[in-house]
């Protein structure tokens, strides 16, 4: 899928949370129907059967409950996406990146052989399954992890074990820690810590950019990596270091890719995220910039110029390139440039999720998971705590047919209407945005300081009051965002209908 991820460190967040955000954009032409649920461990399989690659393999059998936004049609199997286990532990799956065809010649993607012929005939060659992917990612280890590390660790091990058919980078924090792991071919692997005073930006590309293998291979401080890299890396003249340093050199150089698609399609991303939370590093908009949209060195991670909050990720998720040439809503630059780049807020968004893990809050509801639906420079964020039995119906009932009772449906339509009036409507949207995710902030603080209020700060996981508390809160907020959604979806109806194309305005009445 081509998503766009940021990551930022407890240390250059605005509240010390480890936070991860990821849109989930599906191929042109298609978006999928989302939903929230929460996946207890009675419903968890034991056995699992991709429908993408026909893999099958025996999940352990003491899975924990978790939260993950599955596609609401499985034809395709589930696509869990995002969420947060009842360890506190988050992931993401999954950013598709690039890699490289000395890598895909060395260790290529295993991919779905189907049968051919029948059985019983002659020249019979029966079905191949395939790796795993991102159809399962969620599925296969979330369920079964309580730290970022041990998140790294196991994905890690079942790429070695089953291989991948595709190139994929996958997310995982718990209140310490971020990891973020990258697949190299079809079985091997890297995964670096973030930084803790740092964020990094994702754009459909292999990221890391620095890697030390003998940590990886040693203490693994900050590195881990597939058990024979050094060896795959040796073997097939993968390193291209000037020096010839085997143990210290750029994973982009090594496995990654330098088209002239990543200049249209990724690395633009990554420029307007580090432009938007860096502006006085860099003179990011002269021609002659340190780095321009098409740099393939911006920085994987970096150190913000001011500590980085809930607003700031849900601006850079839904980034069109605001404020420059390459604004397809601006007046800025030209027809051409307002189309030239791949914008992150993107009309194939199917969902956004932001993942924070707040370390000041008590154990059982620590923990929230952030929703938007749709094209998200068109929608609120909805702060949900994840420590919970059921989910809500506004978020989670969506369906195939358009249904206007469900955030995802009105998310959709909003964007589609007033995406072709922006300017008529951008207050509008601003001011929705700005009162909704207030009223998400409000909703958040009320909800922590009633749990502190009755003694429940250092509750367990498993309380039911607290529970209880967490369940009405997410019920409460989704009907007041409801009712502020409804308001505007009225407001762009009726702003949508005034300029329809086929007005005249010499009237009868």
């Amino acid at each position: 899928m081509p998503c766009t991820t940021l990551l930022v460190g407890k240390n250059a967040s605005y509240d010390g949370s480890t936070i991860m955000a990821r849109n989930e954009d599906t191929p042109n032409g298609m978006f999928n129907v989302k939903k929230f649920v929460v996946v207890q461990p009675e419903d968890q399989p034991r056995h699992y059967k991709s429908v993408c690659s026909h893999i099958e393999l025996e999940l352990p059998d003491d899975p924990i409950r978790y939260t993950c936004v599955p596609d609401s049609v499985r034809q395709d199997g589930v696509w869990g996406e995002a969420g947060i286990n009842a360890a506190n532990v988050a992931m993401t799956a999954t950013e598709t990146i690039t890699t490289n065809s000395r890598v895909l010649g060395a260790d290529p993607y295993v991919v779905l052989q189907p049968a051919k012929g029948k059985p019983g005939e002659s020249g019979y060659v029966p079905e191949v399954a395939g790796g795993i992917g991102e159809e399962d990612l969620v599925t296969i280890v979330l369920p079964y992890v309580k730290t970022a590390r041990e998140g790294a660790k196991r994905l890690g091990s079942l790429l070695e074990k089953y291989g991948t058919y595709e190139p994929n980078a996958i997310g995982f924090c718990d209140g310490d820690e971020i990891w973020w792991l990258e697949t190299i071919g079809g079985h091997h692997w890297i995964a670096k810590r973030v930084p803790d005073d740092c964020y990094v930006t994702m754009p459909n590309q292999l990221g890391i950019d620095e890697f030390d293998l003998i940590d990886a291979m040693g203490d693994q401080k900050n590195y881990m990596c597939s058990s024979d890299l050094r060896e795959f890396i040796k073997d097939n003249h993968l390193n291209t270091n000037i020096d010839g340093d085997q143990d210290h050199f750029n994973p982009r150089d090594v496995f990654g890719s330098r088209s002239d698609l990543d200049h249209v399609y990724n690395t633009p991303r990554a420029w307007f995220m580090q432009r938007y939370l860096n502006p006085y590093d860099e003179d990011w908009d002269n021609p002659q910039a340190l780095h321009t949209p098409e740099s393939d060195d911006i920085p994987w991670s970096r150190s913000p110029e001011r500590k980085i909050s809930i607003e700031d990720v849900h601006y850079c998720m839904a980034g069109h390139y605001q404020s420059t040439i390459y604004d397809p809503y601006g007046p800025k630059g030209t027809k051409a440039s307002r189309k030239l780049y791949r914008p992150i807020g993107i009309n194939r968004t199917s969902e956004l999720s932001i993942l924070q893990i707040r370390p000041y809050a008590g154990e059982s509801y620590r923990a929230i998971q952030w929703i938007a639906y749709g094209s998200i420079p068109y929608a609120t964020l909805l702060p949900i705590y994840t420590n919970i039995d059921k989910s809500v119906d506004y978020i989670e009932g969506a369906r195939a047919k358009v249904d206007t009772n469900y955030l995802y449906w009105q998310d959709r339509l909003i964007a589609c209407m007033a995406d072709a009036h922006f300017s008529s409507m951008e207050m509008d949207l601003s001011n929705y945005q700005l009162d909704t995710i207030a009223i998400g902030h409000n909703d958040v603080m009320r909800t922590d300081k009633l749990i502190e209020d009755k003694g429940l700060r250092d509750a367990n996981m498993d309380d039911k009051q607290v529970r209880s508390i967490l369940e009405e809160a997410n019920e409460k907020l989704c009907a007041r965002i409801k009712e502020k959604t409804d308001e505007l979806l009225e407001k762009v109806t009726y702003s949508a209908s005034m300029q329809m194309n086929n007005s005249f305005y010499l009237s009868d009445n």
